[in-house]
């Protein structure tokens, strides 16, 4: 009975091609979108779970506010993790990373810049999962010089992974030695390594300085909850004595497989994804599915006028109205696999389309696996029994004698039912395209805000030879004596980097110092930094190298610290920073106030911020380069000429400060594209129910149609009559539409302190794009018709 239900049906198909193609055509889009939708969002969801103890390992996070500052952080000091393990028997073991361990690796003469390596404790692999190709997972760690490297690595340095055991690199003055091969990480870790050496055993104790990150891995069976529970003790413990006081402390027990989708702390290892964007992806999701079974509804309803004498005669026959029901559904299921299988097909062009400008994991389609043919079949069905069930249940109700009259009955209702339809179609919409033109404007404003400095023509490099970093003076005048060098300068970190770091101070007030601790970020620069990023100076002085008292005891300051500390006028103030080794305090005099600068992403506001000389000739290793515009490969191609003179082995690798800040926004403009893309899907497929629903309701009106223009009527008052209803439902989806669409996009500019305000022509815009849309896929069919010869149609008839 079944396959005799799926041969009628699929004979139906072929009688009525153009109808067919349509609701074939919108499911397969509707599916290859959710399709991949479900995909991405099952990768996310992935992160870490392929690690063979995922559901018991935890990472330590920190929580603390204390008077003038706080600390949301991802990092703990170094001894936190062997007194959890000391204090707490449920911990079975746990391992500290310092991403730190990145540099230079020289092997046969060549150098090879590796920042991504990690240094761990020897504990790693008894806690994180990895594929071991060369090496012996129990041992690769033991000694110091060891080093384990990835695949991807191995081939780059070595040529081939089988060649790299037990070889011997330079890390500077130090030899390592390659002691494992592991499979390369995958892409859904939330962190990643080309390399682990081991962490040094002789650590700094002090509880004071956070800069590790620390897991631990459970006994199994034990409570998370319980652990929790008891860390305000250990706190007590080990920390208190050494915090400022009055200061309130939380440590977290963050699950491993949770940090990538709910964690979003300072110093992560890795760029995380909000939890409310994998939201906000499943509901586009089940919006464009909703809409291609709204097609699939509307058409079907709509043609029911055309199959009434069928129904009747099922009926007549003997079929009981499960039955009549059972075919339709089976029409629908079939619809929805045939489109199934073409969804496969365009899923193949789209995804590669996807990932050339929305960064989408390589391997998150692998079509021909047993999981996803069986969940593609198990969707198939579902989305072919959701499209179909409505108008199975509408289509089997018809009574037997007028439905063999070919009377439907009173189809007010259902009339007003598929109105209401093609209303919610073009409220989603008209939702995402006022929702992409937001997105793509807040990134049009981030890109071209002035950030309190030029960052145009600036590229920055990195000096990892300590030899380089002591004749950045020489470096810098070298580099000058070319006119398409502008201006050069070095500093202690690359701004456009949200790993900058902070540091705890006191000011100065009435004359002698406050207590109250504060928190500012802190770097390193040299007296040309100002200069060459062309940063404002609204009060005081530069720094000066000239001048050696500002070496040791002079600071920069910018705006919002001086608002901050509530100064008249900052320049002469003194600011306390630590202490020096016999514990006495270490006093900074304000020499210059700066115009406020970002130098984080406009998802942050400006902070207080101290800028010093370096004490350390090793802090000056990042390289500020201002070139013209006159010729910018020439000057690059200088600066790399300049560099090998004082580093001939080492590999120059450049940024451009633009870049820098404009990677910030990675994720936002993965969700402008993402987003973008599914609203063109969208789009389409309305329209090509639209395009349906016209065509059907032309050929029901083409008598009409034909004694209209037979009656002198132009062909543009027969497209008005047959557009007009449908344009209404487009404007007042328009109108409903608005206020969501701007709910929406407020709340995602609110993760941004410096954003657009939405302008109401936003919302016109999106109006106005789907309403001619529309119109042109309405007109185009009601003109043909019009055009049609009213002879042809009344004979017809």
């Amino acid at each position: 009975m079944l396959l005799n239900y799926f041969v009628i049906s699929f004979r139906n198909l072929l009688r009525h091609k153009l109808f067919s193609f349509i609701n074939i055509g919108g499911l397969a889009l509707g599916l290859a979108a959710t399709w991949i939708i479900g995909l991405y969002v099952g990768h996310e969801l992935s992160y870490d779970r392929y690690h063979e103890h995922s559901n018991r390992i935890f990472r330590i996070a920190q929580h603390a506010q204390w008077d003038g500052g706080e600390f949301n952080g991802a990092t703990t000091p170094p001894p936190y993790g062997a007194a959890l393990k000391a204090d707490f028997p449920e911990v079975a073991e746990f391992v500290r990373i310092d991403a730190e361990g990145g540099g230079t690796f020289t092997y046969n003469n060549k150098e090879f810049k590796v920042g991504d390596v990690l240094l761990v404790d020897k504990t790693f692999f008894q806690i994180f999962s990895g594929t071991f190709l060369y090496g012996d997972k129990a041992t690769a760690l033991d000694q110091p010089q060891s080093m384990i490297i990835t695949r991807a690595l191995a081939i780059k340095i070595f040529g081939n992974e089988s060649a790299a055991l037990g070889k011997t690199m330079q890390a500077g003055n130090e030899p390592v030695v390659i002691s494992g091969v592991i499979d390369d990480v995958p892409s859904n870790s939330h962190f990643s390594f080309s390399g682990l050496r081991p962490l040094p055993n002789n650590l700094e104790g002090l509880w004071t300085n956070a800069y590790l990150y620390t897991y631990v891995l459970l006994h199994r069976g034990e409570d998370a909850t319980r652990v929790q529970q008891k860390l305000p003790g250990f706190f007590d413990r080990h920390m208190a004595a050494s915090m400022p006081p009055g200061m309130q402390y939380r440590a977290e027990m963050q699950p491993l497989t949770a940090i990538h989708l709910h964690s979003n702390l300072s110093f992560e290892l890795g760029a995380n994804s909000p939890a409310r964007y994998i939201y906000i992806l499943c509901a586009i999701a089940a919006l464009i599915l909703i809409i291609a079974s709204i097609n699939y509804m509307n058409l079907s309803t709509a043609r029911a006028s055309l199959r009434l004498r069928e129904t009747g005669m099922r009926k007549v026959m003997g079929s009981t109205r499960t039955q009549v029901m059972a075919l339709f559904l089976s029409e629908s299921v079939l619809v929805t696999i045939i489109a199934s299988s073409l969804a496969v097909v365009l899923m193949t062009f789209i995804v590669p389309l996807l990932q050339s400008f929305a960064p989408i994991a390589a391997d998150i389609w692998q079509f021909g696996t047993a999981p996803t043919i069986a969940a593609l079949l198990v969707f198939s069905v579902f989305a072919g029994l959701l499209s179909g069930v409505y108008p199975a249940l509408f289509m089997s109700g018809f009574r037997v004698v007028p439905s063999l009259k070919g009377l439907a009955g009173d189809l007010n209702s259902t009339i007003l039912f598929r109105q209401s339809l093609v209303v919610f179609q073009f409220v989603v919409t008209i939702a995402m395209i006022a929702a992409s033109v937001v997105i793509y404007q807040q990134l049009r404003f981030v890109s071209r805000k002035d950030l309190g400095f030029n960052k145009d023509q600036v590229i920055t490099f990195h000096l990892d030879n300590p030899a380089t970093r002591l004749q950045t003076d020489a470096l810098r005048t070298q580099l000058l004596q070319n006119p398409l060098i502008e201006e050069a300068t070095t500093a202690g970190n690359p701004i456009g980097n949200n790993n900058i770091g902070g540091r705890q101070y006191t000011i100065e007030r009435q004359g002698k110092m406050e207590d109250r601790q504060r928190v500012a970020n802190y770097f390193t620069i040299d007296d040309t930094f100002v200069l060459t990023l062309q940063i404002a100076v609204t009060a005081g002085r530069n720094l000066s190298a000239a001048i050696p008292s500002d070496k040791t005891d002079a600071v920069l300051v910018n705006q919002t610290l001086a608002d901050d500390a509530a100064w008249d006028d900052a320049v002469g103030k003194k600011i306390q920073m630590g202490t020096d080794s016999a514990g006495r305090p270490i006093l900074l005099t304000v020499v210059g106030v700066l115009k406020d600068f970002n130098i984080y992403s406009l998802q942050h506001k400006v902070e207080p911020l101290i800028l010093q000389l370096p004490q350390d000739e090793m802090d000056k290793d990042n390289v500020y380069v201002r070139m013209s515009k006159t010729d910018l490969p020439a000057a690059i191609a200088y600066a790399e000429s300049v560099f090998r003179k004082f580093n001939p082995a080492g590999a120059f690798e450049y940024n451009f400060l633009d870049d820098n800040f404009g990677r910030q926004y990675q994720a936002e403009r993965r969700q402008a594209n993402l987003l973008l893309s599914f609203t063109i899907l969208a789009v389409s497929i309305a329209c090509l129910g639209l395009f349906g629903l016209m065509t059907f309701a032309a050929e029901r009106r083409r008598k009409e149609i034909g004694i209209r223009k037979v009656l002198g009527s132009s062909v543009g008052n027969i497209v008005f009559i047959l557009a007009k209803d449908l344009l209404i439902l487009v404007v007042v989806a328009a109108i409903i539409a608005i206020p969501i669409a701007w709910t929406a996009a407020n709340a995602w500019l609110s993760d941004f302190a410096y954003r657009i305000e939405i302008s109401w022509l936003v919302f016109a815009f999106a109006g106005c794009v789907a309403v001619v849309i529309a119109f042109a896929t309405v007109c185009f069919q009601a003109i043909n018709s019009a055009n049609e010869n009213p002879v042809k149609s009344l004979r017809a008839e």
